[in-house]
């Protein structure tokens, strides 16, 4: 494939025009939009419980796509599912392609601050006039659905309308590339439609296990659903059960499967340099590709395997036409923003935010803090989910942590009780915690006990570190801070 004019398809289209239609031609502004799609099923915002497993139906994506003219089909993809990690390797892959002269379509989710960031080209999200716009025509086409007699295959979700808008405004765009990341799973998930390029799935944990099964073979098998034939799939290493299942899914579907450190070159070694202090180098090696030695940009060893996967997606890439010079690929990786992973937002007091939601991730932020942030005393505002693996993270911020703080966000209904968290922490540890009814408060009560060389984290869900930026950024607005 000849290499794509970066600059002459990606935005040919006008936002500006597309926002200056009126509600008489049936398009929303991004607030009806946004209020439209608040009454869809969200599967995000529901206990797992309560979540009706018909509510998982390729054929109703299908359907809809088909009436939006199958924009999946006029894009090349790449596809990445995991427990953990998949958002890292879609920023990190996005931002080299971007660096190499490409117009890099990205849909991401949840979102920190704005529904508009699970859609972007590069670093800027979808306009609030093309989103109103894009979800109008999604509405129409759900709609008519509903009036062919399709009621069978059910309504329209939230992600499965945030998926079809995504691919729609990649098509309308002309993207040369769509870095789509899975919402739950794979198998069934709405992004499962695309026709990708690549496959990759980042490490497998327990997590989901009401909707995706209770074992890490179960929930790899569901993972490993993106699969498809004449698409390369990618892995970093993983439990040996694990690879088993990915091995039998790539052989059924007739594809070649990759594992990092196995049958592709990868090592990793973590250091301290007086420029970038301490950081993972990665180093990547097959027949057309030498990606020697690049810093990963994430803070954290866990970042390293990540990393490595997004050079070989890159390194896929390269096989099927897309030019990577070298020098691009670790300009770009440098460049891979940092959006609520160990992500600081001020300096005075030291506050960092991270959507650390599971155990496992939790226990590499508090790694990730003590070998590359450092701090005198560490206080972590913590609020999770109530069906989340409490304990666990618990323990995990035990190991770290010399205060916390127990709060919720205010925009989580499956939040679990500040209460209930600290006295099931209590229960635990001897270290000094306390609860907030709010994020701010807990915020401003924290920045009251904290020195100049101590430092704030935020953690638990991305709904947390969302709220937490939102405030900050506020902050820093009204101040007139940078």
């Amino acid at each position: 494939m000849p290499r794509a004019n970066p600059k002459s398809k990606t935005g040919t289209k006008s936002g500006a025009s597309a926002g200056k239609r009126t509600k008489s031609n049936g398009v929303m502004s991004f607030g009806d939009a946004e209020a439209w799609l608040d009454g869809r099923v969200n599967i995000e915002r529901l206990r797992p419980s309560r979540v009706d497993p018909e509510t998982f139906k390729l054929a109703r994506m299908e359907a809809l796509l088909k009436e939006l003219g199958d924009p999946h089909k006029m894009i090349r993809s790449v596809h990445i599912a995991g427990s953990k990690g998949k958002g890292s390797v879609c920023e990190m892959v996005a931002s080299v392609l971007g660096a190499c002269g490409y117009g890099v379509g990205v849909f991401t989710s949840p979102h920190l601050v704005c529904l508009r960031e699970r859609i972007r080209i590069g670093n800027e999200p979808i306009s609030e006039a093309d989103f109103g716009s894009v979800m109008s025509r999604c509405r129409a086409a759900s709609e008519k659905l509903g009036k062919k007699g399709s009621k069978k295959v059910g309504e329209a979700t939230f992600f499965e309308l945030m998926t079809a808008a995504s691919l729609v405004y990649f098509a309308d765009k002309a993207v040369d590339l769509a870095v789509i990341e899975t919402g739950l799973g794979g198998r069934l998930d709405s992004t499962n439609v695309i026709e990708p390029e690549v496959t990759a799935i980042t490490s497998i944990q327990l997590e989901h296990t009401e909707l995706l099964g209770l074992t890490l073979e179960a929930i790899a098998a569901e993972k490993a659903g993106i699969f498809k034939p004449g698409a390369v799939a990618i892995t970093v290493p993983q439990e040996e059960s694990v690879l088993d299942v990915f091995r039998a899914r790539a052989e059924e579907v007739g594809t070649e499967l990759l594992i990092l450190g196995e049958n592709v070159d990868f090592t990793w070694r973590f250091e301290a340099a007086h420029q970038m202090g301490p950081h993972a180098r990665v180093s990547v090696s097959t027949e057309r590709s030498a990606f020697d030695h690049l810093p990963s940009p994430l803070a954290g060893e866990h970042q390293a395997p990540n990393c490595g996967l997004a050079l070989a997606i890159v390194d896929q890439l390269r096989a099927r036409g897309f030019e990577t010079p070298e020098r691009d690929v670790a300009i770009g990786l440098s460049q891979t923003p940092c959006n609520g992973r160990v992500q600081l937002l001020l300096d005075r007091p030291r506050v960092l935010i991270d959507g650390a939601h599971t155990p496992e991730s939790v226990g590499a932020l508090i790694k990730a803090l003590g070998s590359t942030v450092g701090f005198d005393s560490l206080v972590v505002i913590f609020g999770c989910a109530v069906d989340k693996r409490v304990d666990e993270m618990l323990n995990e911020i035990d190991r770290g942590a010399d205060k916390v703080i127990f709060t919720k966000s205010a925009n989580n209904p499956r939040a679990a009780e500040p209460e209930e968290l600290a006295k099931r922490y209590q229960s635990i540890s001897d270290t000094m915690a306390q609860t907030s009814p709010s994020l701010k408060e807990a915020i401003n009560t924290a920045a009251r006990a904290v020195g100049r060389d101590d430092l704030i984290c935020v953690t638990g869900s991305f709904y947390l570190a969302g709220e937490a930026k939102a405030l900050i950024d506020e902050m820093k607005a009204r101040k007139g801070l940078k």
